[in-house]
């Protein structure tokens, strides 16, 4: 997760730190002790310190007070939550930070694991109230009870005064070198020092800083999806966006008082159209950030009886209301080149953990990975042939990494140079298991050009079907086609506002209608979606004539330094006719899909037209 932290919060960070060396130097001092009185030491004591309730805006004396005041007003006892979580103290002030920065309810706070993400989480090692006493008191502290921490009186003699000033010197000093050591254990697990410096500087050049990521598999993945831009992008294409609510309100058979689990549900816009379509509940799932604002759309909108968002990995999450099986699984799990991201694998555990194993349905139910010659010239001018010549001078070592990464882009249906092949057995969504997406697929391509052609890459995309029953599809099904104008945009709309009344359809004597299957493709022939299209750029390119066969195996499979990242591997030879017993030289040529190229496509990605 990347952790941002404003200028402002990093330097109150230090400059507690500095107030936190002089108030121990001092205190070091004899003499100064010696002058101090029983109420200048109470005043200081941590314990005595006003104290924010963790549920609402009261401001109580002490802890102790802020302690009884969410048990007695909101039911929660933070002492009690922490044993029962099994928190180490950094777990203990992570949860304190989550419940101020967050503001969940009790109520959820108690449906709590201990497995949660943010648990481990170094962002909550943050403060969110500066100087926060909760941070301060451990549940084994005196100081969490008033009776036992202070006298019940103020002391008659003066040994005794001693006595209790040396008392409470001594639970200041540990309180504060806990403080002390706390603020040392975050700095050094965020480099606050460096990280203040960074910020200044931004600052001062008015740009915008990103700390660097603590990566791993998943935390830099559920953070590229807690921004604004790439839900934009994803719901301004109306090939994706229009077909599942083309599927969602026109199938209410479907979804009438269905509960529906979304997995990965980003701004939950799949949740209010099955909201819409008549489901009893919805589950909106999601990881990221986005999950708050997903809560507010819900209610913003009136479905909060209808729609709960559950924030959480859908491996780790248990439904509310004792929720243990669903009936309809939708979710818009698909990635570049179709499983890049991983995120099928999410959407499998879910129908693992919760789908009705005889009745349930999966939305998308099926998808094919489509594969094909491609002439690219353009892509291959822009991204390698430009770089030979820049005013005069050779730039083209520029150009060789692009040859190792996999290209996301638009290319049009007349670079098209074959028929597109499935390069992967149907992923019908009900039957497929992780371990079969890592896979080695035979293709074979058929030249459909009308005069000799230089081939610059492959192109890959892939179909997506949904039906009512969940079954697959038909092996003649066509996948549907849009194409620029199409109606099927502002036909969505139309049945968003009212119920949709299912047509009459017309029968006859022996006649069985097929079952209706909704689908979109992100190929060329389309209108560009957001995925376009993956483009794997040849080292030598391959002339071809009408007729002339490419043949070979696609490899794919996660990455073994990132689950989310996928290496590809095609082996191809080209044979002029199917006559042709000995193919031409065998050429092998590896890709990396990287997050970093994902990244770079986000950033110049446009919503389609």
């Amino acid at each position: 997760m990347a952790l941002r932290l404003s200028a402002h919060d990093v330097g109150n960070l230090r400059s507690d730190e500095e107030r936190s060396e002089r108030d121990r130097s001092e205190s070091s001092s004899e003499e100064e002790e010696e002058d101090l009185t029983w109420d200048d030491w109470v005043s200081d004591s941590m314990a005595k310190l006003a104290c924010k309730s963790l549920f609402d805006d009261a401001v109580l004396s002490s802890v102790a007070e802020a302690a009884e005041h969410d048990k007695t007003v909101h039911g929660f006892d933070l002492e009690q939550t922490s044993s029962r979580l099994g928190l180490d103290m950094y777990g203990r002030i992570r949860l304190i930070n989550w419940i101020r920065k967050h503001h969940p309810t009790p109520a959820k706070v108690s449906e709590l694991k201990g497995s949660e993400d943010f648990l481990s989480a170094d962002e909550y090692l943050i403060p969110v109230l500066e100087d926060d006493p909760l941070l301060q008191i451990q549940p084994d502290d005196s100081e969490w009870s008033d009776e036992e921490s202070l006298p019940t009186k103020e002391p008659s003699t003066l040994a005794e005064a001693k006595h209790t000033i040396q008392s409470l010197q001594s639970k200041l000093r540990q309180a504060q070198q806990d403080m002390a050591d706390y603020r040392k254990f975050v700095s050094g697990r965020l480099n606050l020092a460096g990280l203040a410096d960074s910020l200044r500087d931004s600052a001062s050049s008015s740009s915008t800083h990103i700390a660097a990521p603590l990566r791993d598999d998943d935390s830099h993945y559920f953070q590229s999806y807690g921004e604004n831009d790439i839900h934009a992008v994803m719901i301004q294409d109306k090939v994706r966006t229009a077909t599942y609510a083309s599927y969602i309100l026109t199938h209410p058979e479907v979804f009438r008082d269905a509960i529906v689990l979304d997995v990965g549900c980003g701004t939950g816009i799949l949740s209010l159209f099955a909201a819409r379509a008549g489901a009893k509940r919805v589950f909106a799932v999601d990881a990221s950030d986005i999950a708050e604002k997903a809560e507010k759309i819900v209610k913003a909108n009136g479905f909060e009886n209808v729609i709960t968002v559950v924030r959480g990995k859908v491996e780790d999450i248990t439904l509310p209301d004792g929720v243990t099986q669903v009936d309809i699984i939708v979710s818009e799990w698909m990635g570049y080149a179709l499983l890049y991201e991983s995120m099928l694998d999410s959407v499998l555990a879910a129908r693992d953990r919760f789908l009705d194993k005889e009745k349930g349905i999966m939305a998308p139910s099926q998808t094919k990975m489509m594969f094909s010659l491609c002439e690219a010239g353009e892509i291959y001018k822009e991204r390698v042939a430009f770089w030979g010549d820049v005013y005069g001078f050779d730039l083209s070592a520029m150009g060789t990494d692009v040859y190792e990464d996999a290209i996301v882009d638009v290319v049009g249906p007349d670079t098209l140079a074959s028929d597109a092949c499935v390069v992967k057995v149907d992923l019908y969504l009900r039957e497929i298991t992780t371990k079969q997406l890592d896979f080695s697929s035979p293709f074979t391509l058929v030249a459909t050009v009308e005069r000799r052609t230089k081939i610059h890459a492959f192109v890959l995309y892939f179909d997506t079907f949904f039906t009512a029953t969940g079954q697959p599809v038909a092996e003649d099904t066509e996948v549907y086609i849009v194409r620029e104008g199409d109606p099927i945009l502002a036909e969505v709309w139309q049945i968003g506002g009212r119920p949709h009344v299912s047509r009459r359809m017309s029968t006859g004597e022996g006649l069985k209608p097929k079952p209706k299957v909704t689908s979109f493709s992100t190929g060329p022939l389309s209108t560009p979606t957001h995925w376009k299209q993956t483009l794997f750029l040849l080292r030598d390119p391959i002339v071809v004539d009408e007729g002339y066969i490419v043949q070979g195996a696609f490899k794919c499979r996660k990455s073994k330094d990132n689950s989310r990242e996928l290496d590809v591997e095609i082996h191809y030879s080209v044979r002029e006719s199917a006559d042709d017993k000995e193919p031409k030289d065998i050429i092998v040529q590896t890709f990396k899909w990287r997050s970093d190229a994902k990244l770079k496509v986000h950033s110049y990605a446009s919503p389609s037209a």
